[in-house]
């Protein structure tokens, strides 16, 4: 996300490095460059000078400090602070409690509330061990009903629905009553969307809020539309008084003049992150790492939240004993590929570590990586994914056959394996590196 962006910004304060220290000149000539990125990214030139103007302000006063830190290190350290606090400085919190906690969620047609709906619903089931309902109050959109029936389903969650009523309110305030006798703690409540702000719009979605007096209203806004997003949450903020944002699609080909200006402009903060079509693929919106990513430094502190949330302490420690007895089989491994799956979209969570962020912005990487691998393993027999040593030249070929691999490629797979569990067995005994990778010479010079 925001690659344009952060290329620009990453070239405007390159101009620092090999800098010995700031000067009025070398800041006047990257503050430049900065406004120039902050306008391509469709954010509003006021806004954009007042931002370089305190960058400027701070990098001018900036004298006194460590001779240690280098220019660049410093100006980076000033940009990142400012976007920080321009984002809203911190991560802004859900309010769902009550009996039960009611959320409305608004938006324009096609900005992905039904979907952001499900995502909501899913979050909060398995974060915060609630149980949600959504509730289908799209009467206009045709299949608007079953597409949320199908939403809720794949969350987990329920649904409560009334086909052909045309009353939005009323089928809202059966909603609540139907979760308060059915021990529902939290109602998630889909509304219709227009394709442009209109009068007949607003009072619809005015009049549910009254009606139901929701403890939490979020408007979803595509973030794809960039500064036409910003204008829009705007028009509703005015007409709702909404409590938080909900920028969607940002894995879209968005300049992120959105994210960065919604909490300047509208003065309501961003709570949620939402980009592909998957229900896991929503995030808690966090300023400082959304800057961290923006400036090119990763994400490392969500990459680690991802992978504890996938961390199973007893299968840890079973597969340990496993590895120091050199008994790490192929059904270890798919659930360990698993598992790295379960954590997201391969190439976001690539993009999350510092380093690698860049190195993978170009290559075509996604969850069909590991399908090779995955129908090798699929064709074997439980006896073989448990005993790999058993694996002769007859069982490769009938292995091959299965998953549609030649043989070269199974040998490969199977060589590779054999060199990863060796390794995995000299870290447990603590063996050096050096040992290690004399056991797996040629691993990193082969391709499967």
């Amino acid at each position: 996300m925001f690659e344009n962006l952060s290329d620009k910004l990453d070239g405007a304060l390159r101009t620092l490095k090999g800098q010995g220290k700031l000067t009025e000149i070398n800041i006047a000539q990257s503050i430049k460059e900065i406004r120039r990125a902050l306008v391509a990214a469709d954010v509003n030139y006021k806004i954009a000078k007042e931002f370089t103007d305190k960058v400027k302000e701070k990098a001018l006063g900036s004298e006194n400090l460590m001779s240690a830190v280098k220019p660049g290190e410093l100006m980076v350290k000033i940009v990142m602070d400012e976007m920080v606090s321009l984002m809203g400085g911190q991560a802004a919190g859900i309010n769902i409690k009550g009996n039960p906690g009611v959320v409305l969620i608004a938006g324009l047609q096609g900005s992905g509330k039904t979907t952001f709906s499900g995502k909501l619903s899913k979050y909060l089931r398995e974060k915060k061990s609630k149980k949600p309902l959504l509730v289908a109050c799209d009467v206009y959109r045709p299949a608007a009903v079953d597409q949320l029936t199908v939403v809720a389903e794949q969350a987990g969650v329920g649904i409560y629905k009334e086909p052909g009523v045309t009353d939005p309110v009323s089928i809202a305030l059966n909603a609540i009553a139907h979760a308060k006798s059915n021990s529902y703690d939290v109602v998630i409540v889909d509304t219709a969307g227009r394709l442009a702000v209109d009068e007949a719009m607003m009072k619809e979605i005015s009049l549910i809020k009254e009606s139901i007096l929701p403890t939490e209203t979020l408007f979803v806004v595509d973030s794809m539309t960039g500064q036409d997003a910003v204008n829009t949450a705007k028009a509703f903020n005015e007409m709702i008084n909404y409590d938080g944002v909900v920028l969607s699609k940002l894995d879209g080909d968005t300049r992120g003049g959105a994210a960065l200006t919604v909490k300047y402009t509208v003065g309501k903060p961003i709570k949620f992150v939402s980009t592909g079509e998957k229900l896991d693929e929503m995030d808690v919106f966090h300023p400082d790492r959304m800057a961290q990513r923006i400036l090119g430094m990763g994400d490392i502190v969500s990459f680690v939240e991802k992978a504890q949330e996938q961390f199973d302490e007893k299968e840890a420690k079973r597969l340990e004993k496993k590895i120091k007895k050199n008994k790490f089989d192929f059904n270890d491994f798919l659930s360990q590929l698993n598992q790295i799956k379960r954590m997201g979209d391969l190439k976001s969570l690539m993009g999350m570590i510092p380093g690698l962020n860049k190195m993978t912005k170009n290559l075509d990487i996604d969850d069909s990586a590991f399908a090779k691998v995955e129908s090798i393993i699929q064709s074997m027999t439980n006896k073989e994914r448990s005993n790999p040593e058993i694996l002769n030249m007859s069982r490769k070929r009938r292995i091959a056959l299965g998953c549609g691999r030649n043989i070269h490629e199974i040998n490969m797979f199977i060589k590779q394996f054999d060199q990863m569990r060796k390794m995995m067995h000299m870290m447990s005994k603590g063996k050096g590196m050096d040992k290690m990778m004399q056991g797996m010479p040629n691993l990193g010079n082969k391709k499967f």
